[in-house]
């Protein structure tokens, strides 16, 4: 099959972390023809879904990983597969990327369905799951976010289209801090903020369940760094090997057919102790940590899933 990835620029990525990467390496393996553009370079043309970008190769070698061919101008249209992998923010650029791949799917396989990353932003999806999820607002009117802290005393404070960790905060039950975190936020986004219930398991890790079309394929375990209540590998979480629990596989099964029905392939959900946190569809990682401490082919999954929606 003809493959585009649409992603942020390849040459920095670390190739021992990188889920695209990995994603391009198992799909050169089974045969397919790789193409490579970043997300600035997606037009729409009288009609046509166009991208600017260089054939790809892929090879596991620091510093020379990718392998690009000359600058050429190519129809979206004319690929059996695109790869949506940009990392957020989710922002008007991300959206409007989305509208634009949404007029070549499902004749091309879009992956996941940009209709429905669109509409099922990480820390909004999980509203539709509220027997699972940790006590939640969402608001930017602060005496709205200073009623759910009384009531809660600890929470989490984070952007509501925010990644990787940036912008959270933990404000404990006597911190002082909310009305100058408020001010700050507005003072530059129009966006909402989410504020959690603190869940003290956090301490124990921030677990990363992968989906590959609905269906739970393995875990791995994201630990804090010292003094930081942040998980996030971005910012110095560990990551450990960890089974899969009965609780998330109740998540799983609770979620999986409802990402499955709306073309997610490939999700990585974040479950703290028994509660469901995030479902992220944009850009998730997590597969090349799962892979090497479980000894399984993630990678070779998700395209047994893709192979099996193109036969």
């Amino acid at each position: 099959m003809k493959i585009a990835f649409q992603m942020d620029p390849i040459g920095p990525i670390n190739i021992k972390a990188d889920s695209t990467f990995r994603i391009a390496e198992e799909a050169q393996a089974r045969g397919h023809e790789l193409f490579y553009y970043t997300p600035d370079k997606l037009s729409y043309q009288e009609g046509r879904v166009m991208a600017r970008g260089q054939s790809l190769t892929v090879q596991r070698v620091e510093g020379n990983h990718a392998i690009l061919g000359p600058e050429q101008e190519v129809d979206l249209s004319d690929f059996d597969v695109v790869w949506l992998r940009q990392d957020p923010p989710f922002d008007m650029f991300y959206i409007t990327t989305t509208h634009l791949l949404d007029r070549i799917h499902p004749k091309t396989l879009v992956v996941n369905d940009p209709f429905w990353v669109r509409n099922f932003p990480e820390k909004l999806l999980v509203l539709n799951f509220p027997q699972l999820t940790p006590p939640t607002t969402i608001a930017r009117d602060l005496a709205a976010i200073r009623a759910f802290k009384d009531k809660h005393g600890d929470v989490i404070l984070k952007p509501l289209y925010g990644n990787g960790g940036a912008g959270v905060f933990r404000l404990v039950e006597d911190d002082r801090n909310l009305s100058s975190l408020h001010e700050l936020f507005t003072g530059f986004s129009r966006e909402p903020l989410i504020v959690q219930k603190y869940l003290p398991a956090v301490a124990k890790g921030d677990k990363r369940v992968i989906l590959v079309d609905g269906e739970a394929v393995g875990a791995i375990n994201r630990v804090p760094a010292a003094g930081e209540t942040r998980s996030n590998m971005h910012v110095g979480g560990r990551p450990e090997k960890v089974a899969l629990t009965e609780r998330d596989l109740e998540i799983c099964a609770a979620i999986g057919p409802v990402l499955r029905e709306k073309g997610q392939i490939f999700v990585g959900i974040d479950v703290i102790g028994d509660y469901l946190t995030e479902i992220n569809v944009t850009s998730p990682t997590g597969i090349q940590e799962l892979e090497r401490f479980d000894g399984v082919n993630i990678a070779e999954k998700i395209w047994q899933a893709i192979e099996a929606k193109r036969a």
